[in-house]
């Protein structure tokens, strides 16, 4: 019988992720080579590169992607190192909004964008195909989201589950490596954070737990910039460096600080998914404006610790 439930949680992460797929395959389509010359032309100081970010990862809800892109852009000379950190800034920020979407209610708009995505599928206009893709994507998203909570809610019930997970969610740093496991091997921070939501929601595991899991989710994300910056420019490999020691950097200073973050968080919202939504959007939105003001001596420091390889 556990076997059933579990297949069913994997199930449902799967659609997930599929989903969140289906909609940034849309949305991509919707913006073609378009994005790449937005992100060249709006990167060229750190506040709009951080603003550029947060809204293109917010579209496509994958920072990862974005730092990929970015990383690809340096790699082919077309992006400054230095430009490319404000992007990353953002990227954070931007990978946040999904999570928050999904504490709403959306029953109301997920049958009907449902619905006009499956009869704009058959549209013979490229534009209104994608726009149809990304609407299902969306839909699809909020649904495998319900799936994956009433999957979770049967493996409370089951004692010696309950045990594990509660045991690995009261250990925070069990919990992070769990988030950057998890991170890592479904390249997505947002499905990361999604499943966290879902477990804290059903009582499987504490807030703490749950947050903790979210800012490994965040390091572990780190590694599709970083296989993407392999083989690749200096600059490129800089941007990837940039990437991680921005989350790792993060994860250390609020892993001492859990308790006290994550009594914040429960008296900002009473709601437990919101809650872990919230510290997900706290955690990125503070690392990002903390660094903001020192974009450029941030970009020097990286740049000395993987300094740009002499011409000869």
């Amino acid at each position: 019988m556990i076997w059933i439930h579990v297949a069913a949680v994997g199930l449902s992460l799967a659609a997930f992720l599929l989903s969140l797929r289906v909609m940034r395959t849309g949305l991509e389509g919707l913006g073609q080579a378009r994005l790449a010359k937005l992100l060249q032309r709006f990167v060229r100081t750190p506040t709009r590169g951080i603003l550029t970010g947060t809204a293109v990862t917010a579209l496509l809800q994958s920072s990862a992607a974005v730092t990929a892109i970015a990383v690809g852009l340096v790699a082919a000379g077309t992006m400054t190192f230095r430009d490319a950190v404000g992007l990353v800034l953002g990227a954070n920020v931007g990978s946040t909004v999904t999570p928050q979407l999904l504490t709403l209610d959306l029953w109301v708009f997920a049958v009907p964008l449902l619905v006009l995505g499956g009869v704009g599928l058959f549209s013979r206009r490229p534009g209104v195909r994608h726009a149809a893709m990304a609407m299902i994507g969306f839909a699809s998203i909020f649904i495998a989201l319900q799936a994956l909570s009433a999957a979770l809610e049967p493996l409370t019930e089951l004692g010696q589950v309950a045990a594990v997970l509660r045991a690995a969610g009261s250990t925070p740093a069990v919990a992070l490596l769990a988030g950057v496991l998890c991170s890592a091997a479904m390249q997505s921070s947002t499905a990361t954070t999604v499943l966290a939501m879902a477990l804290t929601s059903d009582g499987v595991i504490p807030l703490s737990g749950a947050i903790a899991i979210v800012i490994g989710a965040n390091v572990g994300t780190c590694l599709t910039s970083v296989v993407a910056a392999l083989g690749q420019s200096r600059e490129a490999q800089q941007v990837a460096l940039a990437h991680v020691l921005l989350n790792v950097g993060g994860a250390m200073a609020f892993l001492p600080a859990l308790g006290p973050f994550a009594n914040w968080m429960a008296a900002l919202s009473a709601d437990p998914g919101q809650q872990v939504a919230n510290a997900n959007t706290c955690f990125n939105l503070i690392c990002t404006l903390a660094l903001w003001p020192f974009t450029r001596p941030f970009a020097d420091c990286v740049q000395r610790l993987l300094p740009n390889q002499r011409r000869t």
